[in-house]
């Protein structure tokens, strides 16, 4: 079955029928020597999922059964790489698919500015908000996107009162090459229910069904657009589920995001092929369109990384990223403790990472049951062989972008249990568009048996909480952090709590406090949630594809 698949009931979809490799050096030939007038090509450059994380660092990679890491990413760094690209081929778009100003330290204090200016000097011409981008509330989305200079586009974000306007242009087009193309934007409509209520207070959400065909059809028969393209921030499994779709006929490409799956090879469907370009600015989806007297006669597509021994720092870009760091240099810099073990978060069941902020909850309060949401943000702290890897206050934002309250309650077994089926379902679904895109949640003084294939309500296996099977009628104390919205008798999802109540305490805090007296840490793979029928090592959430992560 491998690390990176599990069969969820998606249906298999064929390969491509080239190799990816031979059509990208077939392309290259004509940017090498040149774009003629009757032959040029088109190259899209697509980042996203950036997380707000401008500096190089330790980046996860699978191979061969095995955890690899490798020193990537950068501003600096991707800054030259982008301006390579540009000068092999000036008939070039820069494109970000939206999670950028949230995950790191100067993105968090700062609302998300810090990153405009570094994301204006990288001279982006399209992009598209995500999931995240509402962290910082409605206001702030707008206020930030509105200082980019590049378009925006959103065909499923509306002012939610009487007039609900469109937050965003849905479309837009470029005449490059020769020719004209269409984007058409979409954010995740699931947001309301994966982020905490207040984030997208104010704001609607629409599925693509709503409008998606009406766009095409704009775009290609008035616009007379010879490609089409979906720039979406719904995750993998969504946008296959959506590239096979009636609606969608018409679209070339869904240049997707959100999961940071690193598809290196389109994955097609019914009606268009999906990418997916990585996270953290650690890799660029490059797409390579041969154009002949206006007609499209090849394409490749190549996942690019970003590779700071290959391309040297930018020294404009470099001085930017100085100057955003410098306000808060001496807080982010300081060091708090140590680990022992990297420190990740790719697993979809558990990681090192998560396993961490849980015990630093339970060392404090000492329920039977503490949870926190199962995030794909913040890239790896390596620990060197027999050494210690600093934890600073950085590295901390990047952890837990949002200082949020811890909360505590109180809540049967029952309640448990039906809310861990419901937990599951939102990762494993077999209908796509009910996964809400997060990884399954995490806890500490609980442990889960559970079997993916099976139907929502009846994947549990076994519940043990403080070793013992739980009890269905008995009552337990549970922590976690609070959710800005929600109402007082929910806590991380689960309704009808009893005595929930505020405890006073910060994430942030517990956490310096458990990694400094604790220093250094050592969070490890446990089994607190095992699947019957996946490795421990699971990385992905879809399959029936020709894809794996690594």
């Amino acid at each position: 079955m491998g690390a990176a698949t599990i069969g969820l009931g998606l249906s298999p979809l064929a390969a491509l029928a080239a190799n990816d490799h031979e059509r990208a050096s077939d392309i290259a030939k004509y940017i090498g020597r040149g774009n003629s007038k009757k032959q040029k090509v088109i190259t899209l450059l697509h980042t996203s999922d950036i997380h707000g994380q401008v500096n190089v660092h330790d980046e996860f990679f699978w191979e061969n059964g095995q955890a690899v890491f490798k020193k990537r990413g950068g501003f600096a760094h991707l800054k030259t790489m982008i301006n390579e690209l540009r000068r092999q081929n000036p008939n070039t778009l820069l494109l970000d698919g939206g999670d950028c100003f949230q995950g790191s330290g100067i993105a968090s204090l700062t609302l998300g500015e810090a990153l405009v200016p570094l994301m204006n000097n990288m001279k982006y011409d399209l992009m598209l908000p995500g999931n995240w981008e509402v962290m910082y509330g409605k206001k702030i989305m707008l206020r930030d996107f509105a200082e980019y200079n590049s378009r925006k586009i959103c065909a499923n974000m509306f002012n939610d009162d009487e007039k609900a306007e469109s937050l965003f242009a849905p479309y837009t087009t470029f005449t490059i090459g020769g020719i004209k193309i269409g984007f058409i934007g979409y954010n995740d409509p699931l947001t309301p229910i994966r982020q905490a209520p207040d984030y997208s207070k104010g704001i609607r959400f629409t599925e693509p069904e709503k409008n998606l065909a009406q766009y095409v059809r704009l775009l290609r028969d008035k616009e007379r657009c010879k490609m089409v393209f979906v720039m979406s921030h719904m995750g993998l499994a969504q946008q296959l589920n959506l590239a096979s779709q009636p609606f969608a006929e018409g679209v070339d490409y869904i240049l997707g995001a959100d999961t940071h799956e690193r598809i290196r090879e389109p994955l097609p469907g019914k009606f268009s092929k999906v990418t997916e370009p990585g996270a953290f600015a650690s890799f660029i989806g490059k797409l390579d369109i041969l154009v002949e007297d206006g007609i499209i006669k090849n394409e490749s597509y190549q996942l690019l990384e970003v590779d700071p021994e290959k391309y040297a720092a930018d020294a404009g870009m470099t001085k930017l990223v100085e100057k955003a760091y410098a306000p808060h240099k001496e807080k982010l810099n300081r060091v708090i403790g140590k680990t022992s073990t990297t420190l990740m978060r790719y697993f979809v069941l558990e990681t090192p990472l998560d396993n961490l902020i849980n015990d630093a909850v339970m060392w404090k309060f000492n329920p039977d049951l503490c949870v926190s949401n199962g995030f794909r943000f913040c890239p790896p702290l390596v620990a060197p062989p027999g050494g210690t890897a600093d934890i600073t206050v950085d590295y901390m934002y990047s952890m837990i972008p949002g200082d949020a309250e811890l909360r505590m309650a109180e809540v049967s077994g029952s309640q448990i249990i039906s809310w861990l089926e419901k937990e599951l379902e939102n990762v494993f679904a077999k209908d796509p568009t009910k996964r809400l895109g997060g990884w399954l949640v995490r806890f500490k003084g609980m442990k889960i048996k559970f079997t993916i294939r099976k139907e929502m309500g009846n994947r549990l296996e076994e519940v043990l909480i403080g070793g013992e099977k739980i009890a269905p009628e008995k009552t337990y104390k549970i922590v976690s952090c609070e959710r800005e919205g929600d109402p007082e008798d929910v806590i991380c999802r689960i309704r009808n709590v009893k005595n929930s109540r505020r405890i006073g305490a910060l994430i942030h805090a517990v956490l310096e406090e458990y990694i400094s007296k604790h220093s250094p840490v050592a969070p490890e793979l446990e089994g607190r949630a095992v699947a019957t029928d996946a490795p421990p090592t699971l990385l992905t959430q879809v399959s029936g594809v020709n894809y794996q992560f690594r």
